[in-house]
């Protein structure tokens, strides 16, 4: 029996819009589904927590400032009670989660990967350096600091964000520290570019996509489960 076989799982699921808590606990019944199924690693799509900030896309910046307070407030602070819900989770389920969130730091907002190792220890947290174009009006500026490749229990993991795979300096920041894993989140990653990367660094890809339900016609609420 091979050894080196990972069971991974790209969550794709819609974030509940209305806020973090719904979220999250959407994101606490997906790994424990895909525990169930045998996944050992686990990972969700680019700010999956509360959501993807689609509003920058659709209002022209002096009409956002409701849609950006409304994010903000509903942001993630790390640690806070809901990072802890997931870091018990991966601790239970023995499983590497690599999670994506709207971090709220002080007054900024931060495009923000977090890897949790099985035993619930925050391996990693990573801010996504120059966001891309509208997002520049929405989250602040990273650092390299968060240029690591960190030792899980499914190897050596590295994470980038979206179009982040276009910036030479950060891949090979990744690949000289001998990554196992890149994971690949993004709303529209550009797929081919971080297939062929991950294929120079001799590193298994994983790619995760926004997803969104589309809401019945009568109305009501779709199940974004």
């Amino acid at each position: 029996m091979r050894t080196d076989i990972i069971r991974a799982a790209a969550v794709q699921i819609a974030p509940d819009l209305t806020g973090r808590a719904g979220t999250i606990e959407r994101v606490l019944n997906a790994i424990a589904d895909a525990a169930d199924k045998g996944a050992q690693f686990i990972v969700f799509p680019e700010t999956f927590v509360p959501y993807y900030p689609y509003f920058s896309f659709v209002l022209p910046p002096v009409q956002q400032g409701s849609a950006h307070l409304e994010l903000y407030s509903e942001a993630v602070v790390v640690p806070s009670p809901e990072t802890q819900a997931v870091a018990d989770a991966a601790r239970k389920r023995g499983v590497v989660i690599v999670l994506g969130v709207n971090e709220r730091d002080h007054g900024s907002l931060y495009n923000t990967q977090l890897i949790f190792d099985a035993d619930g220890t925050l391996a990693l947290k990573r801010r996504k350096i120059t966001p891309t174009y509208h997002e520049r009006m929405v989250w602040g500026q990273g650092d390299g600091a968060g240029l690591k490749v960190v030792d899980t229990k499914v190897g050596r993991v590295g994470a980038l964000a979206c179009w982040e795979h276009y910036n030479p300096l950060a891949r090979y920041a990744l690949m000289t520290q001998g990554q196992r894993h890149r994971l690949a989140d993004g709303r529209a990653n550009p797929i081919a570019a971080s297939r062929s990367q991950a294929a120079e660094s001799h590193a298994r890809r994983l790619h995760d996509l926004h997803h969104l339900a589309r809401r019945p016609p009568s109305g009501r609420a779709a199940d974004r489960g």
